[in-house]
């Protein structure tokens, strides 16, 4: 880091300890009436230390005057000039347009938009402060829409730069600078970090770094600031990326004190299965086991994510898990988000478990009422060892004898409050999670520092590479070719339509005329057709007579995402790609090229594209490993959209970027390490401060 160690004075407030880092009573936020504090809570602000930590997007400088006539072009510069004159024009529409000058020279201002009052500030011989972007107009130098101020007798220039800060609508950058002004004068500044912690890294004070972004002086350097890349901002990033690291580790070394059933290996059904297998685990299936297992065997809950790109094999990976849960006496669990995902889950355990005497209890909506019954009270006296299911699995009337392993597939899309309703049927038991959506180092380090990971970086052998084509939407009668082609030589295929402007209403509209159009062109193929609205046992019967090779088309919505294997389909194509995410498109990919022939994926997009539309599809063009498509879609979108914040519970970071402060991610992980096991009460300081709210960070 470009900062040299502070002076002494600074230096002196890291050694003290006091007693707390936040100001005893939340004085500002009590000064002020409810609307204000609702609008401060839609930014995140619930305390005056939120307050100190509400920083600056950008600054505007209010410091100096240029005359007019030295003024550059193209920047923020603030003038002080007369007004000569002021009158409304009403070409090419109305306006407010004035002519001001000081002793170097005149300029124009016009106001497109305004109000009695502005006019009024702007009368003739008026003396105002213009802060705005100077230009060559149409009739010379102007502003348009500048800020502007009256001069007063003895009212002195800014001495700082003025902070712009992130806002809500009712809330003016005024109000703001000075609740946070009163905050900063009322809040406890002093470090929450030992001295020589802060000398190892050459850290800058906290009070110093805090004041010098929220009123940094006239010479500071902006482009260094606005980027984040200044030695104030990179004191806070290590702030937060600590704190961030502290919770995590708190929370692991918390569940591991937690008492949770022990689950050895007694290689009765777990070797049993492996041996009934009609192929071989793959090295990488092999060693996720071997790491799930010993965590299974433990005294304390397994809180594992096991990921691994597209059909990687972690559903067999699961069963072997449940496996072992059942030879010691206890119950699994496998949950997941859609109906067709639950029961792909639930036919493989089916198909793998009950030949070793296992009974697979299926818990979905769908289930016809006495059915379910049945199963629940089969679940219930524990003559059923799994329950297969969505989100019916953690419904209240759901109860278990013994349960031991909670399976979630494809976790992120399920709320954290969902995955602890399905946890809490049992006491502390062991967790397992699944994603096909590789997490990237750097985000795994960050948001999943809690977790245990176990990667499938392999795929089984006998799989081919999709090749992925982009083809322009004019070209649809080609690609009605290709697919006619595949089917005539004994191949099926996908023909996927695409969610438009979030309507599923839409989604399904499109659906149903694409399943017209395609079985219109198409009257010597068998075209089926699978959407979201359909009853679960429509849905069924579609996807198995599909897979038994009696359909050779199939029309779907993207509800074929997860949970599709049909290894004799060797062509997909997909409607609107460039409206897809990345991690979508991957995973619609995957559900070709599970056999041994040569599969192909036919994107159809629509122009013109968007620069985010282009570089998606370039990215899933020249990409298949998962992890790097993974990588590449979190620099495109950032941490917060990458992992769905709102559904997994995982509390964004306000100040550091993973990607930008890998450097300074690596010192905090290591440094929240040395403080938890020798300076336990300086953590519990640095979580106050950072995380009052540290259970937001607090993952099931």
């Amino acid at each position: 880091m470009p900062r040299p160690l502070q002076s002494s004075a600074i230096m002196s407030k890291t050694s003290k300890s006091p007693a707390s880092v936040l100001s005893p009573e939340s004085s500002v936020l009590e000064s002020i009436g409810k609307p204000t504090c609702d609008k401060l809570a839609k930014l995140g602000i619930h305390s005056d230390f939120d307050l100190v930590l509400h920083l600056p997007l950008r600054y505007v400088d209010e410091t100096h005057i240029f005359p007019v006539a030295h003024a550059p072009y193209g920047q923020m510069v603030q003038v002080e000039v007369t007004v000569a004159k002021t009158e409304i024009r009403f070409r090419p529409r109305r306006q407010l347009v004035c002519v001001v000058a000081d002793s170097s020279g005149e300029m124009f201002v016009r106001l497109l938009h305004f109000y009695p009052s502005q006019q009024k500030m702007l009368s003739e011989g008026a003396r105002v402060r213009l802060l705005g972007e100077l230009r060559m107009g149409f009739l010379g130098p102007e502003m348009v829409h500048p800020q502007i101020r009256v001069v007063r007798e003895g009212v002195p220039l800014k001495e700082t730069l003025t902070p712009v800060y992130p806002t809500t609508a009712g809330l003016g950058q005024e109000q703001l600078r000075k609740l946070i002004a009163r905050a900063l004068s009322q809040c406890d500044l002093q470090d929450t970090l030992p001295t020589e912690l802060v000398r190892e890294y050459q850290l800058a004070a906290f009070a110093e770094s805090i004041q010098y972004l929220h009123q940094p002086p006239p010479d500071a350097p902006l482009s260094e600031l606005e980027s984040r890349q200044h030695w104030a901002w990179q004191r806070l990033v290590f702030d937060e990326l600590l704190a961030q690291q502290l919770s995590m580790r708190r929370h692991y070394a918390r569940r591991r004190s937690l008492v949770a059933p022990s689950l050895p290996t007694t290689q009765t059904l777990t070797s049993a299965l492996l041996a009934a297998l009609p192929f071989a685990l793959t090295g990488a299936q092999h060693r996720a086991f071997e790491e799930i297992s010993r965590d299974l065997s433990a005294r304390h809950p397994m809180q594992r994510l096991l990921q691994g790109d597209v059909g990687s094999g972690k559903t067999i990976v699961a069963a072997l898990a449940c496996a072992q849960a059942l030879e010691n006496g206890y119950q699994a669990a496998v949950m997941a988000p859609t109906e067709i995902l639950a029961e792909q889950h639930f036919r493989k355990m089916q198909e793998w478990l009950s030949p070793l005497g296992i009974t697979v209890a299926w818990i979905a909506a769908s289930v016809p009422k006495r059915a379910r019954e049945m199963m629940l009270e089969q679940v219930a006296a524990g003559t059923a060892q799994v329950a297969v299911g969505t989100h019916a699995l953690f419904q209240d009337q759901v109860n278990f004898a013994r349960l031991g392993l909670a399976v979630v597939d494809e976790q992120h899309r399920f709320g954290v409050e969902q995955r602890l309703a399905l946890h809490n049927k049992g006491v502390n038991p062991h967790q397992l999670m699944m994603s096909a959506t590789p997490i990237p180092r750097t985000l795994s380090m960050s948001y999943y520092a809690d977790l245990d990971v176990s990667v499938i970086d392999e795929l089984p052998p006998g799989r081919t590479p999709v090749v992925t084509r982009l083809v322009e939407e004019t070209r649809r009668e080609e690609v009605e070719e290709r697919v006619r082609a595949a089917c005539a030589g004994g191949r099926q295929a996908y023909w996927v339509c695409p969610l438009i402007e979030e309507s599923e209403k839409l989604q399904l509209q499109t659906a149903l005329d694409t399943h017209v159009h395609l079985s219109a062109t198409f009257p010597d193929l068998q075209v089926g057709l699978v959407h979201g609205r359909m009853k679960a046992k429509e849905k069924a019967e579609a996807m198995a007579a599909f897979k038994a090779g009696e359909l050779n088309l199939l029309v779907a919505t993207t509800v074929i995402e997860v949970g599709v294997d049909v290894p004799n389909a060797s062509l997909m194509v997909i409607e609107h790609a460039e409206r897809m995410g990345l991690s979508q498109l991957h995973q619609l990919r995957g559900r070709v090229g599970r056999g041994a022939a040569q599969s192909a994926c036919i994107l159809l997009f629509a122009t013109p594209l968007s620069e985010m539309a282009k570089a998606r599809l370039k990215i899933i063009y020249e990409n298949t490993d998962g992890f790097e498509i993974a990588r590449q879609d979190l620099a495109l979108r950032g941490p917060g959209e990458f992992l769905g914040a709102r559904q997994s519970g995982v509390a964004m970071l306000k100040i550091a970027d993973i990607e930008r402060d890998q450097t300074v991610l690596d010192q905090a992980r290591v440094s929240a390490e040395q403080l938890l096991r020798s300076q336990s009460a300086v953590a519990d300081r640095h979580l106050e401060r950072w995380m009052a709210r540290a259970e937001q960070y607090l993952k099931v």
